[in-house]
């Protein structure tokens, strides 16, 4: 009998698991990739920004990875709703977990739950319309935002702030999105770190990026990036810290939004009554290679807040968790005999999209020596059975192809580009032509 293996989450780690898999195993392998949603892909659909199309065409590999002979797409199935992690061990010769990291860290400061503060995630989802995010989630009606962080998903987060709607439109962001920003009232962004432009997390490419905004002028304080020699600085290090200082030397030049790049500075406060009001944050400095307050504070008038200072992963029903690194511990992958991990998961959020492959590759090569070690006694059950006892009617590949050409049909339709993403659970099921069956 062929190897059966199945691994919950259809993001890149998940992907690059079944090709892993598919490329190291000896003998034949059966890979069923399970996903509560009706779509695949996970952070290439939803967390990469819609205006990065070159990354977005990732999702050209792993498409071609889940059309790969032994290799099944089952959506709409869920880990501790439709079935239980002793279900898929019955079921599997091995179980890998690959459900990534996706919420945000939280500051910790007085008012962080106020209206008007969210997670830079849910930001995030929402412009790349996932259907967790409800389609009026957010209006944009403050002059003055925030954005917590000096990342690569802040970056992306101010950026779609400063573009026009027009600017978007040919991408696939979801027609209430650009309905939206057409409709935003921003004037005014905070990009705000509690460290220096050497201690930034984003990328040279990102940062620069900015500086091509046509809507926006991005501004850059000249005592807060510094002047310190950066010859000894890694090149990334150093063509951040050097972009930064180029626009701290020029003057605005009155264009209709304003990007506005601080550092040393951190949130103690988000202040408001019903909503945010603004945000107080404190001037730091480094010593002894620890960030400290001085007790300088300055607040801005902001109405919205969105902080981007790190995402975690969260419990798996029936999984080990580790609370204090919000990973599942393993040794190379192996949770326990027959129960692996890969992606954030399993290391944190870290590295980039194509890290994934090389530490599913890891996982996989440890789930294939144990098993080959310990073959077992095989699986005593079929996935299906579970599943239609249970009436649950999981989306196939087909159908999940079928809500792709809706969303290209809708792009033509819209004179938009490639493709616009279908907003809502219900929309997503109806072009599949499932209905509500795959949600029960």
């Amino acid at each position: 009998m062929p190897l059966r293996v199945a691994i919950v989450g259809s993001g890149p780690a998940g992907i690059y698991t079944a090709e892993a898999l598919g490329k190291q195993a000896g003998e034949p392998v059966e890979v069923d990739v399970l996903e509560r949603l009706p779509t695949p892909y996970g952070l290439v659909r939803y967390g990469v920004a819609p205006d990065h199309t070159s990354i977005k065409s990732i999702a050209g590999y792993l498409r071609r990875v889940l059309e790969a002979p032994g290799i099944r797409f089952l959506g709409g199935v869920e880990l501790g709703r439709h079935v239980t992690v002793d279900d898929l061990r019955a079921c599997y010769d091995a179980v890998v977990y690959c459900t990534g990291a996706m919420v945000d860290r939280r500051m910790g400061i007085p008012g962080e739950d106020l209206p008007g503060s969210v997670a830079a995630t849910d930001f995030v989802n929402w412009y790349c319309g996932h259907p967790d995010v409800p389609a009026d989630a957010f209006t944009l009606d403050s002059s003055e935002v925030a954005v917590i962080g000096v990342g690569n998903v802040a970056v992306d987060v101010v950026r779609v702030l400063a573009k026009t709607a027009e600017e978007l439109s040919a991408t696939d962001v979801p027609e209430n999105v650009l309905a939206a920003l057409a409709e935003s009232q921003v004037k005014a962004i905070h990009m705000i770190g509690r460290r220096g432009p050497e201690h930034a997390k984003f990328t040279l490419k990102e940062l620069r990026e900015l500086g091509e905004l046509g809507n926006a002028d991005v501004c850059v304080r000249s005592e807060e990036a510094g002047d310190s020699d950066v010859s000894g600085l890694s090149r990334q290090i150093k063509g951040n810290v050097e972009v930064l200082r180029g626009w701290a030397a020029r003057p605005p030049i009155g264009r209709p939004r304003r990007l506005d790049v601080r550092f040393w500075l951190r949130p103690v406060e988000i202040l408001g009554a019903e909503r945010v009001e603004g945000i107080r944050l404190e001037r730091t400095a480094l010593s002894e290679g620890r960030v400290v307050g001085t007790g300088v504070f300055e607040t801005i008038p902001v109405g919205m807040v969105l902080r981007s200072v790190g995402y975690r992963s969260v419990p798996l029903p029936g999984v080990p968790f580790d609370e204090s690194t919000s990973t599942v511990p393993n040794a190379e992958g192996r949770i326990s005999h027959g129960q692996y991990v890969a992606g954030w998961l399993k290391r944190g959020p870290t590295g980039v999209i194509g890290t994934n492959k090389s530490d599913a590759a890891e996982t996989v090569r440890t789930l294939l020596a144990d098993l080959a070690a310990e073959p077992g006694a095989g699986p005593a059950r079929t996935l299906d059975d579970v599943l239609t006892e249970r009436g649950v009617r999981p989306i196939t590949y087909d159908e999940w192809l079928r809500i792709e050409g809706a969303e290209a049909e809708l792009a033509r339709t819209l004179g938009r580009g490639e493709r616009v993403k279908l907003v809502g659970l219900a929309a997503m099921l109806a072009a599949a032509g499932v209905g509500e069956r795959a949600s029960s």
